[in-house]
């Protein structure tokens, strides 16, 4: 098995071992919104977060993948309002819900810019 570095899992692992400048993406959490997968994590001792937006095929490969390094997340469902009668010659308006926001931005200590991530 490779990572999506290219390198085989032992030596990522041993590299790591042998230096101080390596980063472990550790995820707090692991959160599936249909073909959206999305990972966040942080390292204390950088004061760094990070999260990982990756889309999956149907067939379990990663097509791709988005990171967000100290930054805030908000995920949202980008799509029509529920309509109401269709004689009326309103334009419904779009709705964008909310439905996921990154936790561990808070742990940095800093403030640090926001991002909206339609699906």
């Amino acid at each position: 098995m490779r990572l999506l570095t290219g390198a085989s899992p032992c030596a990522a692992a041993a590299a790591a071992a042998t230096s101080d400048d390596a980063f472990l993406f550790v995820p707090d959490s692991i959160t599936p919104f249909g073909p959206t997968v999305l990972a966040e994590g942080f390292d204390p001792v950088r004061s760094i977060f990070w999260v990982h937006a990756w889309t999956v095929s149907a067939d379990g490969i990663v097509t791709q993948v988005r990171e967000y390094f100290n930054t805030s997340l908000t995920v949202t469902h980008f799509g029509d309002s529920p309509r109401s009668d269709p004689s009326t010659a309103e334009i419904a308006p779009l709705h964008c819900q909310s439905l996921w926001e990154s936790s561990v931005s808070s742990r940095v200590g800093k403030s640090v810019p926001g991002l909206v991530l339609a699906i």
